[in-house]
């Protein structure tokens, strides 16, 4: 009994201190976004101040205004002014520019053709007016416009003449719709709403269009002055009905709470004042805290949880005291099993280990045998391309031994001339059967290593200049449709070059027969592969393609081949990740291989 007392003793604590600690971080929040907004806004307002109060004392610089100001009976400057005005506004940007007299009335202004032109009316009651023409310095000031009714900043500096003397006060009207228009709400807040105050406390700017031209100031006693009602004429400026509910636990100096009641309803919002810059306004944002309820639900779900989970975690640590000593005897029984099962394991482990190894050994014997299978192909390859090698090595001997006989004769006539271009001509001759001998050295080599990045128009080229050393590729038109751009691929530059000679030799032997023979090679891109295309004019495969490709299957004579070049070649294109195909041309006789590849990135 006690026990269940004093649980819920603690759920009832349990859930006041997460309601309070939930209030807390929610006004914490709330307070955080409020003020973050409210610096963006401030340093928004700095920076159009700051942009716009330079611009009259560069338009007072002039010297047409100075000029209309001294002469204001002249109508030729005074429309250069009007004109000049027209031309500062569009400039600028501005709503309005004008000049006045040390009277306070407009001589020139940018709506002079406009019927409701500034022109001929004065302003001297305006404080950008007096405050410029009594300091000597820029002046800034908020107003509705007395033409026009629409709100705006006005910005003004003095005209001054030769000796410095005031001759007059220029004025530029920027319209604020552009700082209303750029609040935006905070993002972690849904309902924010923006006043900006004037020293009356009377908004002029804000985000609901119901609170424009409303005294914040929350004293019925104190209805807006004189100087406000000539700042917003034709306005009703009644205050808002809101309350101060005060400061909530921590919060900073400048954080209150209040309730705005409106519609027969109330909203209550967490509100914070700060000042705006070179000007008496004050940014007054208002956060509501209805998210603050949320936060304190979410705190109480949260140490309902906690709570339940310490008291799940006591109820398990002492069921599982009471379980300890029952696991402690099962635990001895357990051991002997393991013990007994775990000999039997590394017995089974021994044996399966020493098939293991067994396989592997197996394994490297079948690849060992697989590459001295494909090496015994390509000497046969080889072999059967001698007695090319031998027409190819033959006549440039005989050539190199007729230019040496002719170089003794002209030696002896002293033409060291003719011996030097004879040797010139040994010269190309011995390079000539270097570069042969080294494409044979290179193909008969075994293959080094993995599969690397290979360009695969080299090993076709490789693969041309052995082929061409025979004899019967003599009269053959072979179509060797090179593409421009690099053909990277996954492969074995000696094993891709083994593939392709044993594909064009065959088609050598397919097209002999015929009296146009013709070989063509293309390679096309398709998706994720390049496909190498052997095209020949020849009597074709037999009607299962597949046959040809098992070892010792071949048409021809035993002179000619084993029948294992294209079972050796369909094995490398395997063990590459690729693919051989071969079938009948489908535009004409003949036969055509498909050697698939894949690709890969040069920068790999």
């Amino acid at each position: 009994m006690s026990y269940r007392i004093g649980a819920i003793a603690v759920f009832v604590a349990t859930l006041v201190v997460s309601w309070m600690l939930g209030g807390w971080v929610g006004y914490r929040v709330v307070e955080q976004d409020s003020l973050e907004e409210s610096f963006r806004y401030r340093q928004l307002v700095g920076n159009e101040l700051n942009r716009y109060l330079p611009i009259p004392e560069l338009m007072a610089e002039h010297p047409l205004l100075a000029a209309a100001l001294s002469a204001p009976d002249n109508p030729e400057i005074i429309h250069q002014a009007n004109e000049e005005m027209q031309r500062m506004a569009t400039i600028v940007g501005s709503s309005d520019v004008y000049l006045m007299d040390t009277t306070g009335l407009t001589i020139a202004a940018n709506n002079y053709q406009q019927v409701d032109s500034f022109v001929g009316r004065n302003f001297s009651f305006r404080p950008y007016f007096y405050e410029a023409m009594e300091s000597g310095n820029s002046a800034v000031y908020f107003a509705l416009g007395l033409m026009s009714g629409v709100r705006g900043l006005y910005f003004s500096h003095p005209v001054r003449g030769q000796n410095s003397e005031i001759l007059g006060i220029v004025a530029v009207k920027v319209l604020v719709h552009e700082l209303e228009s750029q609040w935006h709400r905070p993002a972690s807040v849904r309902e924010a709403e923006m006043v900006v105050l004037d020293e009356a406390g009377v908004s002029f700017l804000a985000s609901k269009p119901e609170w424009l031209y409303r005294d914040f100031t929350g004293s019925p006693e104190k209805a807006p002055g004189e100087a406000s009602r000539q700042r917003y004429p034709d306005r009703d400026l009644k205050p808002v009905a809101l309350e101060y509910l005060g400061r909530q636990s921590g919060l900073s100096g400048s954080s209150r709470t209040l309730r705005i009641r409106e519609n027969g309803g109330g909203r209550e919002y967490l509100s914070v004042r700060t000042p705006l810059p070179r000007l008496d306004w004050t940014l007054q944002v208002m956060v509501s805290t209805r998210s603050v309820v949320w936060t304190r639900l979410g705190f109480v779900a949260g140490g309902i949880a906690v709570y339940f989970g310490i008291l799940l975690a006591w109820l398990y640590v002492r069921e599982r005291y009471r379980r300890e000593a029952e696991l402690a005897l099962r635990g001895e029984q357990l051991e002997l099993r393991v013990a007994e099962r775990t000999a039997d394991l590394e017995r089974s482990n021994r044996k399966l280990l020493d098939e293991i190894r067994e396989r592997e050994r197996t394994q490297s014997e079948l690849r060992e045998t697989q590459q001295e299978l494909i090496q015994a192909a390509k000497l046969a390859v080889l072999g059967q391309m001698s007695a090319g090698l031998n027409h190819e090595m033959s006549q440039p001997l005989t050539a190199i031994q007729t230019y040496a006989r002719n170089s003794r004769r002209f030696l002896e006539k002293g033409a060291a001339d003719m011996v030097d271009a004879n040797l010139s001509e040994i010269v190309l001759l011995c390079d000539k059967m270097a570069e042969l001998t080294r494409q044979f050295k290179v193909f008969a080599r075994k293959s080094e290593g993995p599969p690397t990045i290979v360009d695969l128009r080299l090993a076709v080229d490789a693969s041309l200049k052995i082929v061409a050393a025979q004899k019967s590729s003599a009269g053959i038109d072979i179509r060797w449709n090179r593409p421009v751009q690099p053909v990277i691929c996954h492969g074995d530059l000696i094993r891709i070059e083994q593939v392709m000679v044993n594909l064009l030799a065959n088609a050598v032997q397919a097209v002999e027969s015929r009296e146009q023979p013709e070989i063509t090679i293309d390679i096309e891109e398709q998706g994720e592969c390049w496909r190498c295309f052997v095209r020949d004019n020849g009597t074709g495969l037999p009607a299962n393609t597949e046959q040809i490709f098992e070892p010792f299957f071949t048409t021809k004579s035993v002179k000619q081949g084993l029948g294992l070049g294209l079972s050796i070649s369909r094995q490398i294109a395997d063990a590459l990740g690729g693919r051989l195909t071969g079938r009948n041309r489908s535009d004409g006789p003949g036969a055509e291989f498909e050697f698939n590849l894949k690709k890969r990135e040069a920068m790999e």
